[in-house]
């Protein structure tokens, strides 16, 4: 529980009516109202998470709210990311949730970090905050806020998402586990989707988010009991909650530093390995394909390794559907060597990184084959604008 000067905490006429339905709950009333008020509340990233956490944060009246993120609004964030509107497509995803927390809520003050969150960075900009929220989507992030709640012993409040699934906790408080007590190590570079690879309901970051915000706002009043030492697990399909007892690992190591979270998660050897993988494939830009389409050629075969769902949104001419999970288990091996009929091969996927996952499956089963930099995203943005882009 948090232990504010309150004396020093005034409300407004104005405020006295905009709080009313919190003011005659008991167990929050003008003490906790104040609370509330004087606490200090940073969000780390404004995206599906952060947008609802941050909407429900401002309209309960958390006086100070910080804000870490250093991308722009994208359309295809507005599924989701409902802090952001058309009108700030393009524009600082930062600027957009200050100006939108503004109209909920001009008492708030609101404290903006357009920069990365890095090792360098992380204890000033936590230091000043009662209650840090990981709204973030990758695994260096998360490892970098535990490790600096932990240090600087402050309440992290946790949530993930993928797909139709979600998890909420609260890591570091009273006592309770943190993050490296759920994942002592982090999982191989690649081997865990992000969003924008497997997708999300665009409604389950609007659940997860809003019980991070409510578990926020439950370690500020001091009330209740938080989800410390428990992880909630949320399935929108089948609409079921379930929980797992976490405890903290007494032999888990000492955090004494921050350390370079890249590495740690294996992010530059997975890259690197992943160069020296594409300098062993050749390449070939969607402008040489499409001359070697329109010139009418009959000599090659154009594989498409993505999942069927994405190729029923979009595909490029002559393409044949071999989805990268058939070469991996073996079966589109044969196929491909069918399609091929010693004709050249092609491949493509979303952006080029499964297609030349795929190429360095086949080639090590003795089949070569030429990767399309930048897949069907370039092929619309370069040769196609009506090839829908996801």
């Amino acid at each position: 529980m948090l232990n504010p000067n309150l004396e020093q905490v005034q409300l407004n006429t104005e405020e006295y009516q905009r709080y009313s339905r919190h003011l005659i709950l008991p167990e929050v009333g003008l003490d906790g109202q104040k609370r509330l008020k004087a606490a200090s509340v940073l969000c780390i990233g404004t995206g599906g998470l952060g947008s609802p956490l941050l909407l429900y944060l401002a309209a309960a009246g958390i006086g100070n709210i910080g804000i870490v993120d250093f991308d722009i609004v994208d359309s295809s964030n507005l599924q989701r990311q409902v802090i952001h509107g058309t009108s700030w497509v393009g524009k600082s995803k930062i600027e957009s949730a200050k100006n939108r927390i503004h109209e909920i809520n001009p008492h708030c003050k609101v404290d903006l970090y357009e920069k990365r969150l890095s090792s360098e960075n992380a204890l000033d900009i936590l230091k000043s905050y009662d209650v840090i929220v990981d709204g973030t989507d990758n695994f260096p992030t998360r490892y970098l806020v535990n490790d600096a709640c932990v240090l600087l012993n402050k309440p992290n409040v946790y949530g993930s998402i993928f797909r139709f699934e979600g998890q909420a906790t609260v890591f570091n408080y009273e006592g309770g586990p943190n993050y490296r007590d759920l994942y002592p190590e982090p999982p191989p570079p690649g081997m865990v989707p992000s969003c924008a690879e497997g997708g999300v309901l665009g409604i389950l970051p609007g659940m997860i988010g809003v019980i991070q915000a409510t578990e926020t706002i439950k370690i500020v009043l001091g009330k209740g009991t938080t989800l410390s030492g428990r992880l909630l697990l949320y399935n929108s399909l089948d609409m079921t909650f379930r929980e797992l007892k976490l405890r903290p690992n007494p032999v888990r190591p000492v955090i004494e530093k921050l350390i370079d979270y890249e590495q740690f998660c294996g992010i530059p050897q997975a890259k690197a390995q992943e160069e020296k993988s594409k300098m062993a494939i050749s390449e070939m830009t969607v402008l040489e394909l499409k001359d070697l389409i329109n010139s009418g050629a009959n000599d090659f075969v154009l594989i498409d390794v993505r999942n069927p769902h994405e190729y029923e949104i979009a595909k490029i001419p002559k393409s044949v559907l071999v989805p990268l999970s058939d070469i991996e288990n073996g079966n589109g091996v044969e196929k491909v060597q069918e399609l091929m009929n010693g004709h050249r091969l092609i491949a493509h996927c979303k952006m080029g990184g499964r297609s030349a996952k795929a190429l360095g499956i086949l080639k090590e089963a003795g089949i070569e084959g030429t990767n399309l930099k930048g897949g069907i995203t370039a092929w619309s943005q370069e040769v196609d604008s009506s090839v829908p882009q996801y």
